[in-house]
């Protein structure tokens, strides 16, 4: 009589919800704080409650995809499956592939943010630029060298982050007074409050990671909803008092003031000198690590799509001092917007793109509602939310006079296609934009 093995590397609904608040918590917290405080003014809590109620949509319909399709090939994966192998899924995958390496290039300049504050250095200046240069580099040997350890350590890192925030929130609530809102702090009323959240959008974007443990859950009918959900609100409930704490001790002044370090400042406030720098500690911590799981998670999706033949397998090859050509050319890439771009634009471009991404994968769900069940009108809800923030903090981008910031989302987005029609074409591949 055979005896049925146990699935030891099963994930229960407590280890999934880690899973995700590990995706979510961290450099976005770090790095956007202070940007969107400049827009939503003494409001910028309800900024985090509106983003990660429109994040909360696309969950919905994350956990439907992820419990029919339970692999690691995450947005990729649903792209191809609601568009099919076609000009739409390729385009759209190079896309999210950019906005990737925009992702990466927000958290190493928020890394250069925290060092610069430490060495009382401009951010903007060549010091600050060869730091988030610096960042990248290590990075690239760190997976050149191989990962398993960095991955490791990542449990113990989110630990330190959560044990270093809650106490801030502990203590601050403790300081904090409820201010007064006047011209001065109130930001740029409703439009405000909205572009903010479309801005923070990006400090949730991590929740997808939560689908690719779906293949290890014993029952991800029931476990894997409950994960997503659960660390969208544990996430959330951070965000929300966390930036309260920030408006309520420091106030919207300070905060913008200190735009790329604010959770330092407003460390400084709560615990004094020692808690800037633990702050400070727990940030640097967070954005390295952050540059490396992308780098890492970037580069097995420019694979995957290589794989499927949306661009080049050469993408995928190794070179001869260990590394593959992909991960060299992200990291190029990632310098080059680190160079070019502030903070404030590649924290604007990596939301903007993700937004998008997101609203995009919604749509593709939308053709496969019969073999995933999910809500039709959830679906409609999740496209409309994400476009109407895309519309808003693009308008926004172009009212600010932000010219090369908007053009740096519509080019990759324009160029993601013409790459993917080329290389289509040249390999005699299906050139309609939907696929089987």
């Amino acid at each position: 009589m055979k005896t049925q093995k146990k699935n030891t590397n099963s994930i229960g609904v407590i280890g999934a919800t880690a899973i995700g608040v590990g995706g979510m918590m961290g450099a976005g917290l770090y790095t956007l704080l202070g940007l969107a405080a400049k827009s939503a003014g003494v409001w910028l809590p309800l900024s985090f409650l509106i983003g990660g109620l429109v994040a909360a949509f696309s969950v919905y319909s994350y956990s439907k995809l992820g419990m029919k399709y339970p692999d690691r090939g995450g947005a990729a994966k649903f792209l191809l499956k609601g568009f099919g192998d076609g000009l739409l899924a390729g385009g759209l995958n190079v896309f999210q592939y950019l906005g990737w390496v925009v992702a990466m290039a927000l958290y190493a300049t928020g890394f250069s943010e925290y060092v610069c504050q430490f060495a009382h250095q401009n951010s903007n200046s060549w010091f600050g630029k060869a730091v988030s240069v610096a960042i990248v580099i290590v990075v690239v040997f760190i997976n050149i060298l191989g990962s398993k350890q960095v991955a490791r350590a990542q449990t113990t890192i989110i630990t330190f982050e959560l044990i270093i925030l809650i106490a801030f929130i502990a203590i601050g609530l403790t300081e904090a007074h409820v201010p007064t809102i006047n011209s001065s702090n109130a930001g740029s009323g409703i439009v405000g409050i909205l572009s903010a959240a479309g801005l923070l959008y990006v400090t949730y974007e991590g929740f997808g990671v939560v689908t690719n443990a779906a293949g290890n859950m014993k029952n991800p009918k029931k476990q894997l909803p409950l994960a997503l959900f659960l660390s969208l609100g544990i996430v959330m409930m951070i965000y929300i008092i966390a930036s309260f704490v920030v408006i309520s001790t420091i106030g919207v002044k300070a905060a913008v003031a200190n735009q790329g370090h604010v959770l330092a400042a407003a460390g400084q406030a709560v615990f004094g000198q020692i808690g800037m720098i633990l702050i400070g500690i727990a940030a640097l911590v967070a954005t390295a690590s952050a540059v490396n799981s992308t780098m890492f998670g970037d580069e097995n999706l420019g694979l995957r799509i290589a794989k499927v033949d949306e661009i080049p397998p050469k993408f995928g090859s190794m070179t001869h001092f260990g590394g593959t050509w992909g991960l060299f050319f992200t990291s190029f890439l990632v310098c080059l917007f680190v160079i070019i771009f502030p903070l404030s634009s590649v924290g604007e471009m990596a939301s903007l793109s993700f937004l998008l991404v997101y609203a995009m994968v919604n749509v593709g769900h939308l053709r496969l509602v019969k073999e995933t069940c999910a809500k039709k009108s959830i679906l409609i809800i999740a496209v409309i939310l994400n476009l109407a923030l895309f519309a808003l903090l693009f308008a926004q981008t172009i009212m600010n006079g932000e010219t090369l910031t908007w053009i740096a989302v519509i080019f990759p987005l324009v160029i993601s296609f013409v790459i993917e029609f080329v290389w289509r074409k040249k390999n005699k591949q299906n050139l309609n934009w939907l696929g089987k």
